[in-house]
């Protein structure tokens, strides 16, 4: 009973380490000319076995190629016309899958998957599975059209792009045109692509693409027409306010006084408006230049009238002199615009006296004898 006992427990676990080991795939795949396609093999990798060869080959017109091997050497294919086009994952265990890219109409065929284990016992377990691959032409589908981030609604100045889609096998032609009149257009670009870098008010129009492949015999397929619409740029106003206050001649920012208002319309987005800061600068010299001008004309005046009115030098003989006047004593003077003095010109202190005169007669005698003219 012990010897039948092992015999059945060996058995069991054959059976189900076999079952373990099964490859996956399928019938039959579709691929597009010029596309790519994966022909799938897969397993469930079971412990105290390990995989020692993966290989893929091709039957086609009663012949068998070897595609692709994997050992312990490394990876390896086989056929020249497959080099470059051919691959199997690498670090994904169970996967033993096949990817066929840039698909040829040669291409089509039977294709094997062979996956050879080896177990602790040095023993070898084989397991195969063949798929059917054929490679088609599609022509070129309907193609959509994908608008930018932005949607179809987009402000002047901005970015934005569509793009025309379309599946078949490539490579597929695309074309844009836009509609002018109903059932005319105007073709503008080709490629799959429409970009505006800076859109105008005047991009706003109907759009539509068209795509073609050589699968599809000539055959071209239009999309539906899109509406872009371009909005102008919005109209912002920024209310400047500063008071202005004249203090002896000089003029404040701040304080009592009259205001003026100033008004800034800035075309742009709202992002976009400057800063109002930017303009008290604008403002502060502005007003620095109109009072610099009313300076400028009010000593002119000045001028002109001190022309017009008579001018006096008072002599004196000695600081000493200076220092024994009397506010009321008369001082004799000299008229230096002859054509507005009269005859004979006296003058007193008291009729000069003043802050200014005061100032002066000080310095006089201080530093300075003065000489009678």
């Amino acid at each position: 009973m012990g010897e039948v006992g092992r015999i059945v427990v060996f058995g069991m676990t054959f059976i189900s380490c076999n079952a373990l080991l099964d490859l996956s795939g399928v019938h039959q795949v579709t691929g597009t000319w010029m596309g790519s396609i994966t022909v799938p093999c897969t397993y469930v990798p079971s412990e105290g076995f390990t995989q020692q060869t993966l290989s893929w080959s091709v039957e086609r017109d009663s012949s068998t190629s070897t595609i692709f091997r994997r050992d312990d050497s490394g990876d390896h294919i086989l056929l020249s016309k497959f080099r470059g086009r051919v691959s199997i994952p690498k670090q994904s265990p169970g996967n033993a899958s096949l990817l066929i890219e840039n698909l040829e109409m040669p291409d089509s065929g039977h294709y094997t998957c062979q996956v050879i284990w080896r177990s602790t016992d040095n023993s070898l377990i084989t397991r195969e599975v063949i798929t059917t691959v054929k490679v088609v032409k599609v022509a070129a589908t309907k193609p959509i059209i994908r608008a930018g981030q932005l949607g179809l609604t987009v402000p002047a100045g901005a970015s934005t792009s569509l793009t025309c889609e379309a599946s078949g096998s490539p490579p597929i032609s695309y074309r844009w045109f836009r509609s002018v009149l109903p059932g005319k257009a105007v073709f503008l670009t080709s490629g799959a692509e429409l970009v505006w870098h800076s859109l105008r008010p005047s991009d706003s129009g109907t759009y539509f693409c068209e795509a073609e492949n050589r699968a599809g015999a000539g055959a071209v397929q239009r999309s539906d027409a899109v509406q872009l619409t371009v909005t102008d740029l919005p109209t912002t106003t920024v209310a400047l306010q500063r008071n202005v206050a004249t203090t002896g001649g000089h003029h404040s920012t701040t304080g009592r006084g009259e205001s003026s208002d100033m008004e800034l319309t800035v075309t742009g987005s709202p992002r976009d408006a400057p800063s109002p800061l930017l303009y008290g600068p604008a403002a502060a010299l502005g007003g620095a230049a109109l009072g610099a001008l009313l300076a400028v004309g009010l000593g002119c005046w000045r001028r002109r009238r001190r022309k017009e009115e008579p001018l006096y030098e008072v002599a004196f003989r000695s600081t000493a002199e200076v220092a024994l006047l009397h506010t009321e004593m008369e001082v004799p003077v000299k008229c230096l615009h002859e054509e507005t003095c009269s005859n004979t010109e006296k003058t007193t202190m008291k009729d000069r006296k003043d802050p200014e005169y005061e100032n002066l007669v000080t310095a006089v005698e201080s530093q300075y004898e003065i000489e009678g003219i």
